[in-house]
């Protein structure tokens, strides 16, 4: 058995849920396990983003975790960063 987190927040709440999973686990299962999706029903194991530690997987369903793991869910982006840093110089002009 391994010890890992799976992380997720929105601006008026996060949650941090630690177990302990089989290793081989990959980062959806851990996800599933972890119960997250019960607490915060925008999430989507299958198709949401996620990363360990703030590097993105790109295969989450294949990603085996390592002792000490903490997966984190992404939210999708409202707007494109370099927009929003446009939108910002605009208004300063």
């Amino acid at each position: 058995m391994i010890d890992v987190e799976v992380a997720f927040a929105r601006p008026d709440r996060q949650e941090i849920i630690r177990l302990q999973v089989e290793e081989g686990t990959s980062a959806v299962e851990a996800v599933r396990r972890s119960g997250i999706a019960a607490v915060f029903p925008e999430i989507d194991p299958e198709n949401d983003d996620m990363g360990i530690f703030g590097k993105v997987i790109k295969d989450p369903s294949a990603h085996e975790l390592r002792d000490g793991d903490r997966v984190e869910i992404y939210r999708p982006l409202k707007i494109d960063p370099k927009q929003a840093r446009l939108n910002r110089a605009k208004k300063k002009a």
